[in-house]
Parts: C-alpha cells; structure tokens; sequence
C-alpha cells in the first residue's frame, strides 16, 4: 500500500497536473488511511498491507474511526474520495479486482445556506464608501459592481474599460471555462464607474503594460481579487454588519435579491454565468415564509375559499 500511494501521487502530479496544496490534502488523507489500517484495523506493519487487504468494510470503518476522532463531515468526504482514487488507480494498475471503496456512501453534507445581506444591509455597505478621494471613488465602484452584476472576484479584476459599455451599461466577463457573457448593470453603478474612471488617469501607473484594468491599486497597476476581499472587510467593519461577509457574498446576495424581485431561475443562471441550474440553485435564498405565501397565491389547489 505504501508503494501503490507514491505511484498515486505521481500519476496526480505528472499526468493530471494537480497542484502541490491539492497533491498534499491527498497525501495526508492516504498516509491516514494507512496509518488507520495499520494501527486500529489490521494491526499489521503498514510496510506489508496489500490492497488486497482493504474491504468495504475497511473503508466504511475508517470513516467511523474519523467521526470518532471529531472529523468533520466535509473531510470525511474528502478523505473518502482520496480512498476511492487510490483504490480506483489500483484497480487500473491490475492489483486489485474491484474497487471495495465505490460501494462506500459519501457521507451526508448538513445543507448550509450561503450567506447574503438583506436589501438594508447592502446599502449600509455600499454608502460606507461615500468619500471623494480617488481610492474611495473605486471602493465605491467594486462595491457598487460586485452588487449590481453578481460577478466573480476573479472576474471582476480581470475587467478592462474595453469590457465595459458605461452609456449602454452592460460588461463582457469571460468567466469559467471560458464562456463569455453579458451582463448589464444599473444606473447606481454606472455613476459610481464614471466617477472612478475621471480619477483613473491620475492614479494609473506611467508606462504599465497590464492593458487598460478597470481596478487599479494604489501603485497604479491592476488590483488582486486579495485587495478586494480585504477593501471589502474594511467596509464591513465600517457599516457594522456581521462578519463573515466575502466578495462571493454579493454574488449570492445579487442573485437572491433578483429572485425575490421576480426574477426566473434560467435567467439569474445566465447573468452568474452557470453551466447548472442546480448550482444557481444553491445561491438563491427564499424564506419559507415566502415560499409558503408565493405557494398559496400560486397552486390552484392551494386556495382556500
């Protein structure tokens, strides 16, 4: 087993070209793996386990030894996942007949909501950036564009003023997997871009060579999705709401305000730029309440006389 995970590993870096933080994550849920069967279920020196030692039951049982130690669910479905691969590899390999780990359930993820402001709360954000220095003017743009488009934060820092169309107001976003979109925005952030774009020539760098980016940093040079994410902790703290508020918070919040404004789910998943409808899905909220009310005024069965 030692030797079947160095090859596992080597075939992850060499021919599916994952990267070093994702080759560890695998190599610390292996080692685990191994350091489990040789310790808790075979009491056998990990140097002679064969893949044909390992079982369902091996594999089921690691992950009750996992949920014993305090292993969170999430990483309990990562470790898994580590396991079928090395065990899926060894069945590629010819070492062992089947892969005991695909009969295994991944075990089941509690359904957390993601996070999003409620409409007061997005505008106490947005009107914490109202100063009229050249940073602020920006500040207020991201805030302003992040709101009313729902983009990506790698997204929105790869925006050049080419992208943009400030008197139609409407954007181009190439985001995952390539896909080009356009995505329009309203007044509100139009304004706050054109009052960014009249102190943009002032700070922009002499001579770089980064294109023309909407978002510059305050060495004139493109800004980073890191600057982003800390301008919008800065804000968050101004405007005292809650913490844990992220760039991908506006994204849900866009998307969910548009929902609750009547919006269709086809169409909010073409404005994120989603392959899935059931991805859209999960960065919507409706209270039940709503629900429940929309259901009533809805389903010809639901209405009551």
């Amino acid at each position: 087993m030692k030797r079947l995970i160095e090859r596992y590993l080597e075939h992850l870096q060499d021919e599916r070209g994952l990267s070093a933080h994702t080759l560890r994550a695998y190599h610390a849920d292996l080692d685990r793996f191994l350091d489990f069967l040789a310790f808790d279920f075979l009491a056998r020196d990990a140097a002679e386990i064969r893949p044909g030692d390992v079982d369902a039951l091996a594999v089921r049982s690691f992950l009750a030894h996992l949920s014993r130690e305090g292993v969170g669910r999430r990483t309990q479905a990562r470790a898994l996942s580590s396991v079928r691969g090395l065990l899926k590899f060894a069945c590629r390999e010819g070492l062992i007949a089947e892969n005991p780990a695909a009969s295994v359930r991944t075990p089941k993820q509690p359904r957390k909501l993601p996070r999003h402001l409620r409409p007061g709360e997005i505008e106490e954000l947005i009107e914490a950036a109202d100063g009229g220095e050249p940073l602020e003017l920006r500040d207020r743009a991201i805030l302003e564009l992040l709101y009313a488009t729902g983009l990506r934060v790698g997204e929105l820092v790869s925006l050049d003023w080419t992208d943009l169309d400030l008197e139609g107001r409407v954007l181009r976003v190439v985001g995952k997997g390539g896909k080009e979109r356009m995505v329009p925005f309203g007044r509100m952030a139009a304004d706050s871009l054109g009052a960014w774009l009249g102190a943009w020539d002032d700070l922009r760098k002499e001579g770089a060579t980064d294109g023309e980016p909407v978002f510059l940093n305050q060495r004139g040079t493109r800004l980073t999705d890191r600057s982003v994410r800390r301008i919008l902790d800065r804000y968050t703290r101004d405007a005292a709401i809650a913490a844990g508020v992220h760039p991908h918070t506006l994204r849900h919040t866009f998307a969910t305000h548009l929902l609750e404004g009547g919006a269709d789910l086809r169409s909010i998943q073409e404005l994120l730029g989603h392959s899935s409808l059931s991805t859209t899905q999960k960065y919507t909220h409706l209270d039940i309440e709503r629900l429940l009310s929309l259901y009533r005024q809805s389903h010809p069965r639901a209405k009551r006389e």
